[in-house]
């Protein structure tokens, strides 16, 4: 009669047991590399579930839980630095955060209040716009768009392939030359003369060569290290760097050494500076694109593309500075 007893209250306690995979968590929390507990659970089991990745659900927030986040940010259309905070906890449990419920109202309801007129418009972008690019490229392309009004992989897909159809420059960014090929009309902002047939130069000549510049960076998330690699597929630290700032229309030499002294120096590095460190050898030898909260973007020789924090404790004390090319 015990055996039976323990038995019945270990089996009525499993049932009691909340399930952690219906845990939520609260709009304001951040998690980032390093935290542990009941939220760490609920994320793992979120991205294990939204990604490729099969996690450990152990409640610690490790590399491999950040790759899986990183993972499920670049395909939402998130700021890509493996960092849990509102917005991709919104994007988890599928609703808006209040940062972008304004914008999602104007996408759902299809208010026209945020046509498209040949604005550039570049992954990680939301809204009314966004939405009406959508329908057009539905209607230029074979693509089958979710008109959500949310710039995401898909969406930057069927812009680059509609810009290699259209015989313009590729580079995902949808702006005035994207627009004019899709419309056949010319938008307020390419009225000014611009010559570019590439979004990202006529993006960097008018103010926004920054987010041009983090979007080309991130749509290489994952591309693995080679050395002597400068090409998307394979990339060492400098291609990566120098090939980035190419498709923004900036060339700069093929190795750290030649172009650090190229740049202006800045004592506290702002997005799209670049970051150097010293690593093998003395002097810059290692270099990452800074996208803010103390994060950067490079190629690792050990995980290819990828995001860390200038606090890490190998980079940290490794740094030596940044440099502004534009």
């Amino acid at each position: 009669m015990k055996k039976m007893v323990v038995g019945l209250a270990f089996t009525f306690g499993l049932m009691a047991a909340p399930n952690l995979g219906e845990a939520s968590l609260s709009a304001d929390t951040i998690l980032n590399t390093g935290a542990t507990g009941d939220d760490v659970r609920t994320v793992q089991e979120e991205m294990s579930d939204a990604t490729s990745h099969s996690l450990a659900i152990d409640g610690i927030y490790g590399p491999n839980t950040r790759e899986a986040v990183l993972t499920f940010q670049r395909d939402n259309g998130l700021q890509v630095d493996g960092i849990v905070g509102p917005e991709t906890i919104s994007a988890m449990s599928g609703t808006s955060s209040s940062s972008d419920s304004s914008s999602s109202q104007t996408s759902s309801s299809g208010s026209t209040s945020g046509s498209w007129d040949g604005s550039v418009l570049r992954s990680g972008d939301r809204g009314g716009a966004v939405s009406d690019l959508q329908s057009e490229l539905n209607s230029a392309t074979s693509h089958s768009l979710t008109v959500d009004g949310v710039y995401g992989p898909k969406t930057r897909a069927a812009v680059t392939a509609f810009q290699q159809s259209a015989g313009i420059g590729v580079d995902g960014i949808a702006g005035p030359n994207t627009y004019s090929a899709m419309t056949g009309s010319s938008s307020s902002s390419d009225s000014s003369g611009s010559s570019s047939s590439n979004d990202s130069a006529t993006s960097a000549s008018g103010g926004g060569f920054v987010e041009s510049l983090i979007s080309e960076a991130e749509s290489h998330m994952g591309t693995p290290y080679s050395w002597g690699g400068a090409q998307p597929g394979a990339m060492d630290s400098s291609g990566f760097i120098v090939y980035s700032f190419s498709q923004v229309g900036i060339d700069l030499p093929r190795t750290h050494a030649d172009y650090y002294p190229l740049g202006t120096d800045v004592s506290s590095p702002q997005r799209g500076d670049v970051v150097f460190f010293e690593t093998y050898k003395s002097g810059p030898s290692h270099a990452g694109i800074y996208l803010g909260n103390n994060q950067f973007i490079h190629s690792s020789s050990s995980q290819g593309v990828t995001v860390d924090s200038m606090s890490n404790s190998y980079w940290e004390p490794r740094y030596i500075g940044a440099k502004r090319f534009h």
